[in-house]
């Protein structure tokens, strides 16, 4: 057997039915285990991150939205396009419920996983966070467990050249490609890889090199473009499909629970394992990368921060994963074509015109690739940070940038593929602290509502005091309740 084939064995292994099951089941449990805290905590969540709560003196490098949309720059991006076509094709319109319901138990595995890294996060007198899964591994679980920290920030650091690097320029080469010259264009010559590929590792570069603060910056800016673009376009689509809106909703009911294949096909039926697998690929739940960049908020509360994180399966898979599915159904473009790398652009192009729908697509997969690049490269400097020290993360940058060079002029698909087995394999370490340290995110969840609801019965109580002319009404710190 080839080393490819070997390879090739171990992606379908570590990728397998076991491992979705480790992920959906650990979800579910600390959903349980926090009080179903992603419904109960969802408005509260809102508020955080609309600013409410922040306090400039907080420690930490970024305020809760620039830490959530240099999160979802990283999880939203081509798995949100072409991820939820192959979904489809793969298992039906039932697979979509199956990525909703990944969703919402991921939303308490991301709230978890983050909380910790602020409750176990260290901040340098240079204010420059340290945080993440290999922090609360050998912090929370001690010492004679950081052999499992290592082994997170290794995959870690493999992962970010293949996954979040290579895979992610090649779809910016290639969707550019469309939009300058068509869907049908063909192969990108060298010269232009070689172009796009230097030109794209300047601009990463340039950002990079500035840490958590610049990424977040420009993330923060380029985030809700992108999602109000492709959200937007996707509305407008729908909205020419009013019709069709309930018949797809009915198509994916039905297709998760009575579909043949919905029950068969094995360990996991063929609908749900489809699902559930693109539904982790596209969210990251679970996998550990978004602790690192939660872990920089500036917050004394890690509990708040977990909220704040929780927010991104809702807005990844339940906002935009959707408007894909649900505008693919809608159109009915699954009946035209079997290609996934084609459908959401021809179901596009069947609700705006083939130029202007394939054109969205191209760009929204230029832009969510791009943005992925940029908060990759946090996710690797921060294992590369942890293993060896603060002075090889500058080393690290700059071999990320020519890695990007390389992966737009070839197609290394044994890298890739073997960067997305140690991706698969950073949640495994992960997933054990989350087990093993679900008591003190439970705890902390506890005592931070419980705090909140006294806050606000406090001030309730002060506002129905009557008017007095007596000052002390005037002052929170003189009434006694």
């Amino acid at each position: 057997m080839t080393p490819e084939r070997v390879l090739d064995a171990i992606d379908r292994l570590v990728w397998g039915p076991p491992l979705m099951l480790l992920l959906v089941g650990t979800g579910l449990y600390l959903t349980v285990r926090v009080g179903g805290v992603q419904l109960r905590g969802f408005r509260h969540a809102v508020d955080v991150l609309r600013g409410k709560y922040d306090d400039p003196d907080d420690p930490g490098e970024i305020p809760h939205f620039r830490a959530l949309a240099a999160a979802l720059s990283a999880t939203i991006g081509t798995g949100n396009v072409i991820g939820v076509a192959a979904a489809i094709l793969a298992g039906g319109p039932g697979a979509v419920f199956w990525m909703w319901i990944t969703a919402l138990v991921g939303m308490a595995t991301k709230f978890t996983s983050c909380t910790l890294a602020v409750r176990f996060r260290r901040v340098d007198e240079r204010g420059e966070a340290h945080a993440g899964p290999m922090h609360y591994i050998e912090l929370g679980m001690g010492p004679r467990f950081r052999w499992l920290a290592v082994a997170f920030a290794v995959f870690t650091a493999l992962a970010s050249f293949g996954i979040g690097n290579m895979f992610q320029i090649r779809n910016v080469v290639v969707s550019t490609h469309t939009l300058l010259r068509g869907a049908e264009a063909g192969t990108p010559p060298f010269a232009y890889t070689l172009a796009v590929g230097v030109g794209v590792a300047v601009v990463v570069g340039m950002v990079i090199l500035g840490g958590i603060r610049s990424i977040a910056r420009v993330a923060a800016l380029v985030v809700p473009f992108m999602c109000l673009l492709y959200v937007g376009t996707g509305l407008w689509i729908l909205a020419g499909h009013l019709g069709a809106i309930p018949g797809a909703f009915r198509e994916i009911l039905h297709g998760a629970f009575h579909a043949p294949e919905a029950v068969g096909g094995g360990l996991l039926g063929t609908v749900i394992r489809a699902g559930v697998s693109r539904g982790l690929f596209s969210n990251e739940a679970g996998m550990g990368s978004a602790p690192m960049i939660h872990g920089a908020a500036k917050t004394d509360e890690p509990v708040r921060e977990g909220l704040v994180a929780m927010l991104g399966p809702f807005v990844d898979t339940l906002v935009v994963c959707s408007m894909t599915a649900l505008v693919i159904v809608a159109t009915g473009a699954a009946g035209v074509s079997s290609d996934t790398g084609e459908l959401t652009a021809v179901a596009f192009s069947r609700g705006l015109g083939s130029g202007v729908g394939a054109d969205i697509v191209a760009l929204s997969v230029t832009l969510f690739a791009f943005s992925t690049l940029i908060s990759w490269s946090y996710y690797g400097d921060r294992a590369v940070d942890y293993l060896f020290g603060r002075a090889s993360v500058r080393w690290y940058r700059l071999v990320y940038c020519g890695v990007i060079v390389l992966g737009a002029v070839t197609t290394l698909d044994t890298v890739i593929e073997f960067s997305d087995v140690a991706n698969a394999l950073m949640a495994l370490p992960n997933l054990v602290a989350l087990l093993a340290l679900s008591p003190v995110v439970a705890a902390a969840t506890s005592d931070y509502f419980a705090r909140m609801r006294e806050e606000r019965q406090t001030a309730r109580a002060y506002a129905r005091q009557p008017d007095s002319e007596d000052d002390s009404y005037a002052d929170p710190e003189a009434w006694q309740p």
